[in-house]
């Protein structure tokens, strides 16, 4: 009988070696342990058919890197081999992308395209999130003010664009505004 059946010489497929899978996210020396210890048992069935049980039990990320893997696979400890070096990879990369996660920096939402120095970009990026966090209830889906808060301003005499008791006209904060300081075309904030 040829040895790349799937059958052992005594005819009886072994039910045991068609169940092994090897759980998401876990390891393949300890499939490669159980395998053996499996293959111990049930005796030599030859390596193609070794090797087809073998295979039949990776997760798909496992399958899809052995399929691109340069090595010439011949015998199931070449495979066991392949797929040892191709899950350490993964499990080392895991972790690097958790590690890198925590250290990552948050990014700086700078309106300005020019690149500036990083003690200045951090503090208006303090700036903006502690200027935003707790109006972001005042605010709608698109971003501007909700009725009910700037009708609140007007009655209470305030800027609608900054919660300042000044007027929209005369507030410093409001770019155009500040273009039109910039300009000459506003008074400055020191005159009356």
């Amino acid at each position: 009988m040829p040895q790349n059946k799937l059958t052992q010489p005594s005819g009886k497929f072994p039910s045991q070696l068609d169940s092994p899978r090897m759980k998401k996210g876990g390891h393949v020396y300890l499939y490669i342990a159980y395998f053996r210890g499996l293959v111990s048992r049930i005796g030599n069935w030859g390596e193609r058919a070794l090797i087809h049980q073998f295979r039949k039990g990776f997760p798909s990320r496992i399958l899809d890197q052995s399929a691109s893997h340069p090595s010439r696979i011949d015998s199931l400890q070449d495979l066991m081999d392949v797929t040892l070096e191709l899950d350490t990879r993964y499990h080392e990369r895991q972790k690097e992308k958790i590690h890198h996660k925590e250290k990552k920096p948050e990014v700086s939402m700078s309106i300005s395209s020019h690149p500036q120095n990083s003690s200045s970009s951090s503090h208006k990026k303090k700036k903006f999130q502690k200027r935003n966090k707790p109006h972001s209830s005042l605010l709608n889906k698109d971003f501007k003010l909700m009725n009910s808060e700037k009708e609140r301003r007007i009655k209470e005499g305030l800027c609608t664009y900054c919660g300042g008791k000044n007027s929209l006209e005369s507030c410093f904060k409001r770019p155009q505004n500040k273009l039109m300081q910039a300009s000459g075309k506003f008074p400055s904030q020191g005159k009356a």
